[in-house]
């Protein structure tokens, strides 16, 4: 086995490999504070590590809590997954329900029966969502970032035959693909293009991955001057509002959408503003990262979010609403809020104790690495039990 170098952790972080008897994986963890304190799960979203979680984990800890990030099954430094190619890959194994499993064997391996509070960014946030939605016995309290929890569709409901086909006959539902690519300029929305065979040998090339990922970063980010607006309705021409690498432009792939959007003007605001937040150093680990597992790892996970089939241990949850408290916490330039209409209405109606939306101001959708100080305050006032609610929908 190849000894990887050390990540450049700030004081007071450690890594280290977590063998479980009860998984397959063996866990890279990085941790903050004292085994033994109230313990607080943080999970990464895509294209990110434990590493992501750096910036906020010493604050979290000096509060008082044990903290602990982990490369999340297909990620960085964490072994054991199925890392083969797209077509032998079993998708079962990164089914929703077994990365929650992922996270209670890893509570279980460090000692705890409850966790204080699980926290996800991104799509990291499904499975903090679904830990705190299967078991509440044991995850007190969930906070997502940027990425907002729905529930679980409800199943088919007095299916009387003749009020089946007046509805349908009432309300069609168009395809959506189909729809966006029909546009004059025509597109596709990226998580079914993340699903499909040739993205990640588009992103995962060595050449230029620096440039690329540095790029996507920064158009995801408060630097890129994004202004994000509600969308009404998920038709075409209503998606056809949010930015490309949300939108592609159906012929080209992530690489090549992100160069494209990369303008001169783009170029140098990444050169003057993206460096106070992700500095080249901390950049080089997501680099040297994906280089070595490249993106078909985290790409399984849209795989599965994209195939109903790939769902259906989810539908013992149907119509479960959320019962411990949810904070949902999202930069004020952070287009992801805006993907579905009505995104905060729909979370009140799915979580019985929502508290949000926290607007960060100053970030995109890199929230927690843009404004570190900012995203450890609110949490910690969360945990206290001191919060501000937001009524406004968005």
């Amino acid at each position: 086995m190849t000894l990887l170098p050390p990540l450049p952790l700030p004081s007071g972080l450690h890594a280290r490999q977590l063998d479980c008897n009860d998984s397959t994986l063996s866990y890279h963890i990085i941790e903050a504070g004292y085994l033994g304190s109230p313990l607080l799960i943080l999970l990464h979203g895509f294209p990110e590590l434990a590493y992501s979680w750096r910036k906020i984990m010493p604050s979290l800890a000096a509060a008082g809590y044990y903290v602990v990030a982990f490369d999340q099954r297909g990620y960085g430094r964490t072994r054991g997954w199925d890392a083969r190619p797209f077509h032998q890959v079993d998708l079962k194994t990164f089914a929703q329900t077994n990365l929650v499993r992922d996270v209670i064997v890893l509570a279980n391996a460090l000692g705890y029966h409850t966790v204080n509070a699980i926290i996800g960014h991104d799509f990291g946030c499904v499975p903090a969502s679904l830990c705190a939605l299967a078991r509440p016995d044991m995850f007190s309290s969930v906070i997502l970032l940027g990425h907002p929890f729905f529930g679980i569709p409800t199943f088919a409901f007095d299916t009387n035959p003749q009020r089946v086909e007046a509805a349908a006959r009432k309300d069609p539902q168009p395809d959506i693909h189909e729809e966006l690519a029909k546009l004059s300029q025509p597109k596709k929305h990226y998580r079914w293009y993340y699903s499909t065979a040739p993205a990640s040998d588009d992103m995962s090339s060595p050449s230029g991955l620096k440039d690329f990922l540095r790029g996507y970063f920064h158009l995801k980010s408060a630097d890129a001057r994004n202004d994000p607006q509600p969308i009404t309705a998920t038709t075409a021409q209503e998606l056809d509002k949010l930015p490309h690498y949300y939108v592609m432009p159906l012929h080209l792939g992530m690489r090549d959408t992100i160069a494209q959007s990369m303008t001169s003007e783009e170029q140098t605001n990444m050169l003057q503003r993206s460096q106070r937040w992700l500095p080249d150093s901390d950049l080089q680990v997501y680099v040297d990262e994906f280089a070595r597992t490249a993106f078909q790892g985290g790409l399984n996970w849209y795989r599965v979010s994209t195939d109903p089939a790939l769902q259906r241990d989810l539908d013992i949850f149907a119509g479960k609403k959320m019962e411990v408290p949810c904070l949902f916490m999202v930069g004020t330039q952070d287009w992801l809020l805006h993907q579905t209409p009505d995104t905060v209405a729909r979370m009140k109606k799915a979580c019985q104790h929502f508290h949000g939306p926290i607007m960060v101001e100053g970030a995109g959708h890199w929230v927690q690495q843009e404004q570190p100080e900012k995203v450890a305050e609110e949490i910690l006032k969360f945990l206290k039990g001191d919060v501000r609610i937001c009524n406004t929908d968005h």
